[in-house]
């Protein structure tokens, strides 16, 4: 019979465990060569990418903005008194010439003062006339005053000279030469006294005069106010062009100020623009732009800057150059691009989906396969409305992916499909 032997047992004993180990091992050798691989690339279909090359070149700076066509002539028609809105002659989009009535107000109060005015003014029209007649009476009466005074003093005067003379022959008396002496010296300061107050006469007629007149032009410029309100409650454009707005309905009441319509010339417009205040900073007026009314494009100028900023952007006024395309009119909504300057030589590329003036940002870069792209940092320059100036990080030639790869953060190379 067979006798097991001790030896046999030890031997597989330890050939189990020297198998153990080097299967560990074996195990481990390839856990670790697996966690020193690179994970694989994702896939990105090619299409679903815009891709772009570097270039070095000319680069046109320019800014865009969305704005609409305002005219360069308008006017609001305020009301110039109290009333009720009676009829409305006239409706927005309406050509109208200056004389066109477009409403038309009532106010009973108004008419009412109107007359009372009327009535006042004929009344001291009246008394000046009156006044004129008066003074004229009273010239003829001083003028025959006077003229009685100079005769009794002339005779007085010629009868104190004969007794004079009868005196000296002793004819007469001393006392009649006395008393006729006496009455021409009177008559004769009566005389001096009625021609100064006929002189005078003129001078005080038309001083009474004056004070009449003027308060008849007084009250003729009350009427003539009165009349001018009374007239105005025909609400008129007061210019030729297009009636924009008539914000008022039949029946409304309306106090002095409030606005009643706008009136616009349509053959005069300009483009107001809403340019970011991050690239409104190097907008300056006098620059070229080009508006695009989507019905054709026309040149313009950069007329005004708003110092002001709404809502992140800044109003910029352009005015428009050469004859207006077909279909332009106030609030047509417009798209603008203004020119900044023209960079001769630089190295450009199409703007990224984020990349902002003078910051540093991660594309990803075509590698030569043309099938992977891998993340490199790039040093942007200043941008344009399509194109950005390239500083760092590309050369002329290579091909970057400038799509938003927000989503491809975790990653640094992908592969495209």
């Amino acid at each position: 019979m067979d006798i097991p032997r001790k030896s046999a047992a030890r031997n597989r004993r330890i050939r189990q465990t020297v198998y153990g180990a080097c299967g560990l091992l074996l195990v481990g050798a390839i856990s670790l060569g697996l966690s020193r691989l690179k994970p694989a690339a994702p896939s990105v279909e090619r299409a679903t990418v815009w891709i772009d090359t570097v270039k070095r070149g000319p680069m046109v700076r320019q800014v865009r903005g969305l704005g609409r066509l305002a005219p360069e002539d308008i006017r609001w028609i305020p009301a110039a008194s109290e009333g009720r809105v009676e009829r409305r002659l006239a409706m927005p989009g309406t050509p109208v010439r200056a004389d066109t009535v477009l409403l038309e107000l009532s106010n009973p109060e108004l008419e009412v003062a109107a007359l009372d005015a009327l009535s006042q003014l004929k009344s001291a029209a009246a008394e000046l006339e009156n006044l004129h007649v008066k003074l004229q009476t009273e010239l003829l009466d001083k003028q025959a005053v006077a003229a009685g005074v100079e005769a009794e003093y002339n005779q007085a005067k010629a009868e104190s000279e004969t007794n004079q003379a009868l005196a000296k022959d002793g004819l007469i008396p001393d006392l009649t030469l006395k008393v006729s002496r006496a009455k021409a010296e009177g008559l004769s300061a009566r005389h001096e006294i009625e021609g100064k107050r006929l002189a005078i006469q003129p001078e005080a007629a038309k001083a009474q005069l004056a004070m009449q007149q003027t308060k008849v032009e007084q009250l003729r410029a009350l009427y003539n106010l009165k009349r001018s309100q009374v007239e105005a409650l025909k609400v008129r454009a007061g210019a030729a062009g297009m009636l924009q707005e008539l914000p008022i309905e039949v029946g409304q009441r309306v106090v002095p100020g409030t606005n009643l319509a706008r009136v616009a010339n349509p053959l005069r417009l300009k483009a107001e623009l809403k340019v970011p205040e991050t690239q409104a900073k190097d907008v300056v007026i006098g620059q070229k732009a080009s508006i695009d009314t989507h019905n054709g494009e026309i040149a313009g100028k950069v007329i005004r800057i708003d110092p002001a900023v709404q809502q992140g952007n800044v109003t910029v006024d352009v005015a428009l150059i050469g004859p207006l395309p077909k279909g332009c009119r106030p609030d047509l909504s417009v798209d603008g691009t203004i020119e900044l300057e023209n960079l001769a030589d630089v190295v450009n590329v199409g703007r990224p989906a984020l990349g902002q003036e003078k910051s540093t940002i991660q594309l990803f870069k075509l590698e030569p396969d043309g099938r992977h792209a891998s993340k490199v940092l790039v040093k942007l320059g200043r941008v344009s409305v399509s194109t950005v100036e390239v500083v760092e990080g590309l050369k002329p030639g290579d091909e970057v992916i400038l799509s938003d790869m927000n989503r491809w953060d975790t990653v640094d190379r992908i592969r495209l499909e």
